[in-house]
C-alpha cells in the first residue's frame, strides 16, 4: 500500500484553506448585515455561526431561553448580565421602557456576537433564534401557531470547560441577581388566558408600608420578624426537606387594610404580587401551568377565599386541586414564595386550608384600635398628639370603625382641628344608629 504525496495536501495548505474559509465566513457576514433583508438574515447568520464554529477547538454550550413548562434562569440570568456588559462598538442593541420603570431596558440583539473575560478567559456569546410551528385545534378548526425559539450560545475553548460550569455561570447568575435587584420594578400579575404563562402584568406602584398601616402594634411586630426569618431560612427548608414558601390568612372585616398589608410586604420583600383569581381559571391543570408561571421570590395572593371555591363551577378549580397548588408536588416548583389568602369570614373555611403548612400564620386584621388611629393621623394630618385624641380614644372603645372609615374622614380636611372635630361628629352618628339597631358597646 503507498500514498501518492501529490494527493496528500501539505499542513500549510490546510491551514491556509482554513483561514481563506473563515474570512470568507466573516466577510459574508458583514455582508448580510449591510445588504440582506432581516427575514433572511437569521438563517444565513445561524448557519455561517455553525461553519465557523466546527473549524475551532472551542465548545459551544447551547442556552435555551425555556425546557418546556419551565423558564431557563441561565438564559434569562445571562440576558441581564450581557445588557450591563454592552459597550459602545456594539453595533445592534434592544432598548425596552415600560411605563414606570425607573430607567431603560437594555439588552443584544440577536445574532450580535459580544465578548466577556472572566478569570483571564475570553467566552464568546451569542444570541440565535429559530422557529417551531404548533397545530392548534379549536371550535373543530386547525390552526397554526408560530412560535420563535431563543437561546444562547456561549463559545470557549475546550480546556476550560470546567471552570466556565463551576464558576462562571454561578457568578454570571449572582451577577444578574444582584442586577435586577438595583434595578427591580414591582409588578402586579393578573390572570391573562393571552399572556405569557397565563399571566399578564402591571406595575405595582402602591406607596403601602408598614410604618403606614393602621394595625395592632404587636401583631405587625410579629408578621415582620416572620418574613425576616422566613427569607433567610432558605438552606434550612432545604435541610428539614420542605418546599421554601410560607402561608398567610389575613382575616377581619372589609376595611381593614388586608389588601394594603399584602402591597405593604412586597414593597418591604421586594416581591412581586401574583393575583389569583381562582373564578377566572378554568380547570386544576391551569391552576399548575399558573403556578409554574410564577417567578422565584413573589406572593401570590388569594383574596375572598371563602367565596372563591364556593362559586367556581363544577369542571372548574376544586378544593383537592387547590390543595395540591398549595403543598402538593407542585407547590415545589420554585423557591422563596408566599401565599397570602384574604376573607372576611374565617369561620366559613374549610378546616383542610387552615392547618400549618397551607396557611401557617393567621392574622386578625381588626376594627380600628387607638394605636391604629395614631398612625392614620400621623399619615394624613401629620400630628403626634392633640388635644381630642383622648376623646376620640374613649369613641373607639364603643364604637366599631375601620380604619379605612377613619382615613376617611381624616381625608376630609387638612386642618388638624377641622378633621379630628368632623371623625367626632362620625362617631355621633355612627352611635345613634347602632343605638338605634341595639348594637353599641357601652
Amino acid at each position: 500500500m503507498w500514498f501518492s504525496t501529490k494527493a496528500m495536501p501539505s499542513y500549510e495548505a490546510i491551514l491556509s484553506a482554513t483561514a481563506s474559509l473563515t474570512a470568507s465566513v466573516i466577510l459574508l457576514r458583514t455582508i448580510a448585515n449591510d445588504f440582506i433583508p432581516e427575514s433572511i438574515k437569521d438563517r444565513l447568520f445561524l448557519h455561517l455561526h455553525k461553519i465557523s464554529s466546527s473549524l475551532s477547538s472551542q465548545l459551544t454550550v447551547v442556552i435555551e431561553e425555556s425546557d418546556g413548562l419551565t423558564a431557563n434562569q441561565v438564559f434569562h440570568a445571562a440576558d441581564v448580565y450581557l445588557g450591563e456588559k454592552l459597550s459602545s462598538s456594539t453595533p445592534r442593541i434592544k432598548v425596552n421602557k415600560p411605563q414606570k420603570e425607573k430607567r431603560l431596558q437594555v439588552t443584544t440583539d440577536k445574532n450580535q456576537e459580544m465578548v466577556d473575560v472572566f478569570e483571564g478567559v475570553k467566552l464568546k456569546w451569542v444570541l440565535l433564534s429559530t422557529s417551531r410551528n404548533h397545530v392548534l385545534k379549536r371550535n373543530n378548526k386547525n390552526g397554526v401557531l408560530k412560535e420563535e425559539i431563543r437561546y444562547f450560545e456561549l463559545s470557549f475553548h475546550k480546556k476550560n470547560r470546567e471552570m466556565v460550569l463551576g464558576s462562571y455561570l454561578p457568578y454570571l447568575l449572582q451577577k444578574a441577581k444582584e442586577i435586577k435587584e438595583k434595578n427591580k420594578t414591582l409588578k402586579l400579575h393578573t390572570v391573562d388566558y393571552n399572556g405569557t404563562d397565563y399571566w399578564g402584568s402591571i406595575n405595582l406602584d402602591h406607596p403601602a408600608s408598614f410604618n403606614t398601616m393602621a394595625m395592632d402594634p404587636a401583631v405587625k411586630t410579629a408578621l415582620i420578624e416572620d418574613l425576616d426569618r422566613f427569607s433567610r431560612r432558605r438552606e434550612f427548608y432545604r435541610r428539614v426537606g420542605k418546599a421554601w414558601k410560607r402561608g398567610y390568612l389575613l382575616y377581619g372585616p372589609p376595611g381593614t387594610g388586608k389588601s394594603s398589608l399584602v402591597a405593604a410586604m412586597a414593597n418591604y420583600l421586594k416581591f412581586d404580587v401574583y393575583d389569583l383569581d381562582l373564578k377566572e381559571i378554568q380547570c386544576n391543570s391551569d391552576l399548575r401551568r399558573l403556578l409554574i408561571g410564577t417567578g422565584n421570590g413573589s406572593i401570590i395572593v388569594i383574596e375572598d377565599i371563602d367565596t372563591s371555591l364556593d362559586s367556581a363551577e363544577d369542571d372548574k378549580v376544586t378544593l383537592s386541586g387547590l390543595l395540591n397548588f398549595i403543598d402538593g408536588l407542585w407547590s415545589s416548583c420554585g423557591d422563596e414564595r408566599i401565599i397570602v389568602f384574604t376573607t372576611n369570614h374565617k369561620d366559613r373555611l374549610d378546616p383542610v386550608l387552615l392547618r400549618p403548612g397551607r396557611m401557617d400564620m393567621h392574622l386578625h386584621m381588626s376594627y380600628c384600635t387607638f394605636s391604629g388611629f395614631k398612625t392614620l393621623a400621623s399619615n394624613y394630618l401629620r400630628i403626634q398628639d392633640h388635644q381630642l385624641f383622648g376623646e376620640i380614644k374613649g369613641w373607639l372603645d364603643k364604637v366599631q370603625a375601620t380604619p379605612a372609615e377613619v382615613a376617611g374622614e381624616l381625608m376630609k380636611c387638612e386642618d388638624p382641628d377641622v378633621a379630628l372635630r368632623g371623625l367626632i361628629k362620625w362617631f355621633h352618628n355612627r352611635a345613634n344608629t347602632e343605638r338605634q339597631d341595639g348594637s353599641l358597646n357601652i
